[in-house]
This record gives C-alpha cells, structure tokens and sequence, in this order.
C-alpha cells in the first residue's frame, strides 16, 4: 500500500514483517517451480512460520492483537517464543529454554554485552556450529570464553556437562520448534513431506537441516541473504486490498443474480481504491472468494471462484477434504460472506543469479564441532566464494554476511540456478 493508505489503516500493516517473508516465499515458488513451500524466520526473539501450498500464500479472515480479535484479511503466520536469543534456565529441577529473551541488549553472553545467561546462540557457539568470526563476514567477535562460562553456570545445578547441557539446549529449542511446524501441517491434515523447507531469518538455517529431519522433509532451500529475506519479499508485494460483504444464505437458495450484484459492487470499492493507488487498469486484478461452512459449523473455509455455484460447492467439499481429512458432499451448505482482493500489479525485476567472481573452491577450512555428542571435523564455506553447482557433503558450515548455515552429516548441498542454497538428504 502507499504511504497515503497505511496511515488511514495502519491496522493493515500487522504483521507485515514476518509477511514479507511468507511473500519472499511466493515468489521463490514462482523461480523454483517448488510450489509447495514450509517456511521457517527465526530470528532473536521468535520463531514464525508460514505455509504456501500451489504456489499460494494461505490467508486467514481474522486475527488478534494484545488478545483481541481482529476481523480483517491477514497471512496466516504462525508464532511461538523461540530464537536465537532464547534463554535457558531451570524450573522444578528440569531444564526449560524461552520464551524469554536476550534480545538485542545485552544479547546473548557471548555477543559481550553484558548478558550472563546462556541462550541458544551461546550453545551453538559452544558447540563449534559457529565460531568467534562467524557473524557479519567476522566484523563482530563472538565472546567463546564467556559462552563457557553461562554454561557451566547453569550445568552445575542439573548435575549435567557444559556439554549435555549445550546440546540439550539446542534439542529443547528444536523440539518446540517442530511442534510448532507440526501445528500448522500434521494436525491440519497436511503432509510436510510434500514440502520443501525454506528457512530464513538471522538464526533459521542454523537449525533448518535439524527440523526437517524431525518433520521427514527430505529438501532445505536457504535463499540469498537469508538474514534480509523478509524485507526482499516486500519488495516482491503487489498493493492489495481486500473487501467483505455478508451474504448468509443456504447453498440451495442462493439467487445468482443477487450474488452477481454484491461482486460487482465489491469489484467497483476495489477497482476505485486501486485508482487511488494511481494503478493503470491493466495492472488491476481482482479475485472472488466466497466463506462457506456446513451447516452447523462455526469455522468457515475461504474459496476462490469465477463461475457458477454448483462449481463453488466442489471446490468447497474438496478444499474441506484436503484441510480437515472428509468431505460431507450430502450435507447442506451455506454462504457466510463474499470476499474481493484488489490486486494493483508492481513492476520488479525478475531475480536471477550469475556469480562475476573466478572459479575458486569455498571452502575456506575446517574446524571441529559437536553433533549428537561426537566430535566432528566439519569443512567451512564461504557462501560468497560459491561460483557453480558444486554439490558438497556434511558435516559443514555455510557462513555468510547474515546468516551462518550448519549441515550435518547424511546431507549434501549445492547452489541452484538462483543462487539459493539447496540441502537435501542423501540417499
């Protein structure tokens, strides 16, 4: 939206940072032809997920701020309290990490400003997955010694290792993490496997490989400067608007030609916005859905249409089976609203990737790490230094401006055409 829009509905602009991100997600779905696409931002206070199934983002009609709802048209984005910054600490004996961060400041130990309790990013570091020159193309210095030290502090109590205690730290995290990767797959009735993970954020490849092994997702897709993806995906957005009218009535009574009249003054509300918005017509898109619910329900589902009513219930009965696992084709429907997206189409250019820099190996050396309570010697990449398709094996770390990415061993990675970073499990 322009400038003008957002400061007449400023509640509009909820959310919009992890929703760049789900947008960053369309379009490489659009690059890739991966139309089905999990994605993960983890960063230093949250971890936010967010699905697009054929190569669509999945839309929900209300959401809640400080508790109270709102009934307005949002990407559906998924939230819990784990990042990087996340602390670990102890309640009734038992070891508990988040949702309380580090944040910023101090930040986790290690960063040396002032913090003194362990956090995930203080476990990764002590663990050897990132190293004291890892962060921003090494400008700023992790503090190892100070890492040690919170996890000795908060081991000694457990009657654990600095060890035990550092992996188990990065098993809580990931635990929660796939739990919340399952809230919105598994118990939706939707199979991750036929996903591929798209993992982003200051914090999400660090732990992509680990959570699609949890979830049996056998392809990771880490795109260009994961750590600044989700203000790429703005970039990618259209100016959209949406618009909502009541239309409750029985499936089996509803007149066409009334529903004809109630799109066509949705379409007049969105075609005039859009010319606010100075979008030349050509560039204006509109999109019809209709909320639909069996009788008896309370939860609608949204679906497109252009076309009759006999073709909406389909859509409805077969959307009803993918989402929820059974269809009630003999059970009585009815319409609750019908929706309109005015779409103002922006002109960007296509992404595309052609490293200018000579055929040189990116591995830049090798340093010993701990995975599964085992010592590894795992090879160091420069992301920048990657010129070709090369495919390489774990263990390995990926380090680059934004981000630093850990494979374990059992997988093998490369760049595509697009300069995203592709892992997938070998056979």
């Amino acid at each position: 939206m322009t400038d003008r829009m957002a400061r007449d509905q400023p509640i509009s602009t909820l959310l919009s940072g992890p929703v760049g991100g789900a947008i960053g997600c369309v379009q490489l779905a659009r690059d890739t032809g991966r139309v089905n696409l999990l994605g993960i931002d983890m960063g230093g206070t949250s971890f936010d997920l967010t699905l697009v199934i054929d190569g669509q983002p999945q839309l929900s009609t209300e959401a809640s701020l400080e508790g109270l709802p709102l009934l307005m048209s949002v990407v559906d984005i998924h939230t819990i309290g784990t990042g990087g910054g996340s602390i670990a600490w102890i309640e009734a004996g038992g070891l508990r990490v988040g949702p309380k961060s580090a944040g910023s400041q101090p930040g986790p130990a290690c960063y040396g400003r002032g913090g003194v309790e362990p956090t995930v990013t203080d476990a990764n570091l002590y663990l050897g997955r990132l190293a004291s020159n890892s962060l921003l193309g090494g400008r700023m210095t992790l503090d190892v010694d100070a890492s040690r030290w919170t996890m000795t502090k908060l081991a000694q109590p457990l009657g654990i290792s600095e060890l035990e205690l550092a992996e188990g730290i990065l098993a809580i995290s990931n635990a929660k993490m796939a739990d919340a990767m399952r809230t919105i797959t598994v118990e939706k009735g939707i199979d991750p496997r036929e996903f591929t993970l798209v993992a982003y954020g200051g914090a999400g490849p660090m732990h992509a490989v680990e959570l699609a092994y949890e979830l049996e997702i056998g392809e990771i897709l880490i795109p260009r400067f994961p750590g600044t993806f989700s203000a790429w995906g703005m970039l990618q957005s259209d100016i959209r608007s949406d618009f909502t009218a009541n239309f409750f009535f029985p499936a089996d009574q509803v007149d066409p030609a009334a529903m004809r009249k109630v799109c066509q003054s949705l379409q007049d509300q969105g075609r005039a916005l859009l010319e606010q918005e100075k979008v030349p017509r050509d560039d204006m898109i509109f999109a019809l859905a209709a909320d639909l619910r069996y009788v008896g329900q309370e939860n609608t589902l949204s679906i497109r249409f252009s076309s009759h009513v006999a073709d909406i219930l389909k859509a409805f009965h077969s959307a009803h089976e993918r989402r929820f696992g059974h269809a009630q084709p003999n059970n009585p429907v009815e319409f609750v609203n019908l929706r309109l997206a005015a779409v103002g189409r922006l002109a960007r250019e296509r992404q595309t990737f052609a490293s200018t820099r000579q055929a040189a190996s990116p591995v830049i050396g090798e340093r010993d790490l701990i995975f599964g309570g085992q010592t590894l010697r795992a090879s160091i990449l420069n992301r920048a230094l990657f010129t070709d398709q090369t495919r390489y094996s774990g263990p390995a770390v990926i380090e680059e401006e934004s981000a630093t990415t850990f494979v374990p061993p059992g997988y093998g990675f490369r760049l595509d055409d697009w300069g995203n970073l592709l892992v997938q499990k070998e056979v």
